[in-house]
């Protein structure tokens, strides 16, 4: 195996890999970051490049963690060497992006496998099945809920942070695009609506505290093909940061999904049900496809359509508006310094119960 871009959450793929070395199922052989790496199994080769990389080396799997303006071309180098490719969310950055991806998915025959862990825990997939099963009665919506901390930090980290066009590429970071990304995508496969068709509208509502380019408060509303909407409403700009949520709201019952911790929790009448499940590594899942192409993927490109119509959405969407200072809060110094739009929490709660967006409740900054 092989990872390109081994800081930030890269580090984490190659502890990954490390460990499966153990059981003698996968050897890293080879990084590829324009940056020092460090802490690196003994005998593993480092390069500035991915195309350097795999014109020294052979191997068989490639991690791409790394900007999302380069997910699509590093993995096209990675599938046309031979190589099956495990690429971080968001897969692309457009829907011609995606449509590329999928092509050259189709064109060599090598397998990509996209990083939206949540859609490998047991309990996203057991709520899937209970929502396809009228578990809940008549769905009235799903929504998903974000509320998120960060810092100057967070957005000064690299150059494209926080952009949504980078040297006149698009780039399309922002709250529901990156990282709560896996809500939306979640929200999503409850429905059953993953494929790029299955989506029927999009509404956007971005808005922004930091000085960035991208949204980091933001409501949007998908409209499914099976007539569901699907209400997004997140914040970078909360109190405290707070595991995130995807709810079912049915007629009979409503179910809360806590991807992060995979928690499951049924709320039928005065009944309350609480489990927590397992998850599997979609990187192992992978290698099993690879070893059985009979073994299904998690996640291929071809579920991520439905998500990357929303990435579409945000992409073209007029710029996010500036909220109003007045309704901010800083605290913090430095690089930890970080606002807090007033009321936040209570205007998600409420975008989320009743499946609106923030202008149609009146938030304030919407005015």
């Amino acid at each position: 195996m092989a990872v390109a871009g081994v800081h930030g959450h890269g580090a984490s793929h190659v502890r990954n890999v490390a460990r499966l070395a153990e059981t003698g199922r996968a050897r890293l052989v080879a990084v590829a970051d324009p940056r020092p790496a460090e802490g690196l199994p003994t005998g593993v080769q480092v390069y500035g490049g991915l195309d350097e990389l795999l014109a020294s080396t052979e191997v068989d799997v490639v991690i791409v963690s790394t900007p999302i303006q380069t997910h699509v071309p590093l993995a096209e180098l990675a599938m046309r060497a031979g190589a099956d490719v495990l690429l971080e969310k968001p897969p692309t950055a457009s829907l011609a992006e995606f449509e590329r991806l999928s092509a050259l998915v189709d064109e060599t025959g090598r397998a990509c496998q996209i990083g939206f862990q949540a859609q490998a825990s047991t309990a996203t997939l057991k709520l899937a099945q209970m929502v396809a099963d009228g578990r809940f009665g008549e769905l009235r919506g799903i929504s998903a809920v974000g509320k998120w901390v960060r810092t100057a930090r967070y957005f000064q980290r690299a150059r494209w942070a926080g952009r949504r066009t980078l040297d006149g590429v698009a780039v399309v970071d922002g709250a529901v695009t990156n990282p709560l990304a896996h809500s939306t995508a979640a929200a999503l496969l409850l429905d059953g609506s993953t494929g790029v068709d299955d989506v029927r509208s999009v509404e956007t509502e971005l808005f922004r505290a930091n000085a960035i380019e991208s949204d980091d408060t933001t409501t949007v509303r998908v409209v499914t093909g099976r007539g569901t909407p699907i209400l997004v409403a997140v914040t970078l700009c909360a109190t405290e940061h707070l595991e995130p949520q995807v709810i079912v709201h049915g007629s009979t019952g409503r179910a809360v999904l806590k991807y992060a911790s995979d928690t499951l929790e049924i709320y039928e009448g005065s009944c309350l049900q609480a489990r927590k499940y397992e998850r599997e590594d979609l990187l192992e899942n992978l290698l099993a496809h690879r070893a059985d192409p009979a073994v299904p993927l998690y996640v291929p490109v071809s579920a991520t359509g439905g998500f990357t119509k929303v990435v579409e959405a945000v992409r073209v969407a007029a710029a996010p508006r500036e909220i109003p200072p007045a309704l901010i809060r800083w605290e913090g110094e430095g690089l930890d310094r970080h606002p807090i739009v007033q009321d936040v929490e209570s205007w998600i709660d409420r975008a989320s119960d009743e499946l609106a967006l923030f202008s149609e409740l009146g938030a304030p900054w919407t005015a």
